[in-house]
C-alpha cells in the first residue's frame, strides 16, 4: 500500500484551515503533516514536513502565498513539492503570475469537498489541475494583462527558441494541454493511446524546462502557439 499523501495546509484564517483538515484527515490515502498562517513559515514546513502537496492561499500578510511558491519552485530540495494555489475566486489577478511562479494548479475556495480532495490526489500525482473553468480564467487573465514574460523567467523570444526542439506531434499534444484538456481527452482527440499523450507531454517538459504540465500551458500562451480568443 502507498504512503498518504502529505498535505500543508496554508491559510490566515484558522477556521478554514481547521476545516480543510477534516476534510484531508478523514481520507485513507492523505493526511495533514502542518499548518501555516503564511508564506514564510511555509515554506519552513515544506521543508521539515516532506509535504507531497500544499494547499496556499494567495493573499495573506507577511509572506504572500505567490511569494511562497516562487521561493518553493526555486528549491532544489522542494523540487518535488506541488502547490495547488487556493483563490476566493477561480478567475483571479494573481493566478497567472502564481503558474509562473510553479505552481501546479488553482482551485477555488469554494469548490466542493471531492474537487478539493481530488485535486490533492492529481497534484501528488505529477498532473496540472486546470479546470475548464480555470483554463477559461487563465485566458482571460492574459487577454487582460498581456501575455508577455514577467519576472526572471525566460522570455517570449527564448520559449518560441525552445519550441523549435518540439516534434510536430509534441506541438500538437502542447496545444491540446494549453485548452486544458487531460491525457485521456488529447488521445481521443488525436486518435492515439493515453499512454502515448503521456510520452508526449513529458519529453515536451524535459525540452521546454517546464516543472510540470501547468508550466507548459503558461509557456504555451508565452511563446505565441496558443493566442487568446475572444469568442
Amino acid at each position: 500500500m502507498a504512503p498518504p499523501i502529505k498535505v500543508l495546509l496554508v491559510d490566515d484564517q484558522a477556521l478554514l484551515r481547521s476545516a480543510f483538515r477534516v476534510l484531508v484527515d478523514s481520507e485513507a490515502d492523505m493526511e495533514v503533516v502542518g499548518e501555516a498562517a503564511d508564506g514564510a513559515q511555509a515554506v519552513e514546513l515544506a521543508r521539515s514536513t516532506g509535504a507531497d502537496v500544499v494547499l496556499m492561499d494567495i493573499r495573506m500578510p507577511g509572506t504572500d502565498g505567490l511569494t511562497a511558491t516562487r521561493m518553493i519552485s526555486a528549491d532544489p530540495e522542494l523540487s518535488g513539492v506541488r502547490v495547488v494555489m487556493l483563490t476566493t475566486f477561480e478567475v483571479d489577478e494573481y493566478v497567472v503570475q502564481s503558474l509562473r511562479a510553479g505552481a501546479s494548479g488553482f482551485l477555488g475556495k469554494g469548490a466542493e469537498p471531492e474537487e478539493l480532495l481530488n485535486a490533492i490526489r492529481i497534484a501528488a500525482g505529477g498532473e496540472a489541475l486546470l479546470s475548464p473553468a480555470a483554463t477559461k480564467g487563465l485566458i482571460a487573465t492574459f487577454l487582460a494583462q498581456g501575455s508577455s514574460s514577467q519576472g526572471d523567467g525566460p522570455s517570449a523570444a527564448e520559449y518560441s527558441e525552445r519550441l523549435t526542439a518540439l516534434t510536430g506531434r509534441e506541438r500538437e499534444v502542447l496545444v491540446q494541454v494549453a485548452g486544458g484538456h487531460s491525457n485521456d481527452e488529447i488521445a481521443e482527440r488525436l486518435v492515439v493511446s493515453p499512454l502515448t499523450v503521456k510520452t508526449h507531454v513529458n519529453r515536451a517538459m524535459a525540452k521546454l524546462g517546464a516543472r510540470d504540465r501547468a508550466q507548459l500551458v503558461v509557456i504555451a500562451y508565452e511563446s505565441g502557439l496558443v493566442r487568446p480568443r475572444v469568442d
